[in-house]
């Protein structure tokens, strides 16, 4: 078998050059490239189409979480594991609903993360201890007829929120207003909101958030 394609995306160059170090000396593994951002990322997906992108969460500018749900519909054939020190759960189902398929700890030593990008990259879904727990923890407590209770459950509520008020025509100077935010947090939320519902834009989240009943009204017929 060919060795995996690997690319390692990290906004740290320190973490980001060990990661390539620890991986270079593998020989089922090549480390393809690397970037800093999600942006990055996703010009480099798309000029080397590696088969695993390692994905940091936390990033200046396209975050990890939207950079994966981008990869998933543009190059469905590239699996992504996130790699980040959150293990909260809004962070873990946020990145599940994202497309991505592992999630691992930094403190994840140089084996785990092999088996990781071995696992994905064979087509399975690979998460470290910790949140494999926290996974079936979340379905086993859930019970089966109160799932999907609360529309879009992958976010949280003060997301939940600022969709509702894009669903009712509101601007982002009106939703910071309305919340007391200021215009670049209601920017950053709208940016994750769209990343989980995995909606190429504002007017596809509205339209998805209306078909679950958000929003308005509907007017009854005249």
């Amino acid at each position: 078998m060919p060795p995996v394609r690997v690319l390692v995306v990290d906004d740290h160059p320190v973490f980001r050059a060990g990661m390539v170090a620890v991986l270079e000396d593998l020989d089922d593994l090549d480390v393809v490239g690397q970037a800093g951002d999600g942006a990055a990322a996703l010009d480099e997906v798309a000029r080397l189409a590696p088969d695993v992108v390692l994905m940091d969460l936390r990033m200046p500018g396209m975050g990890g979480l939207e950079a994966t749900a981008r990869i998933g519909t543009a190059h469905p054939a590239t699996a992504v594991i996130v790699l980040t020190m959150d293990e909260d759960d809004d962070s873990v189902f946020a990145a599940l609903r994202a497309g991505a398929r592992g999630y691992l700890l930094k403190e994840s030593d140089g084996d785990d993360i092999r088996r990781a990008i071995l696992g994905v990259a064979r087509g399975e879904a690979v998460f470290g201890p910790r949140i494999a727990q926290r996974v079936l923890a979340f379905f086993s407590a859930a019970p089966a007829h109160t799932r999907g209770a609360v529309p879009f459950p992958q976010l949280t509520d003060r997301e939940r929120e600022v969709l509702d008020l894009l669903a009712h025509g509101l601007d982002n100077a009106a939703i910071a207003r309305r919340l007391v935010l200021s215009e670049k947090t209601v920017r950053n939320r709208v940016s994750d909101v769209l990343a989980k519902l995995r909606a190429r834009s504002r007017a596809e989240a509205v339209a998805i958030a209306r078909d679950a009943g958000m929003g308005p009204a509907p007017r009854d017929p005249a």
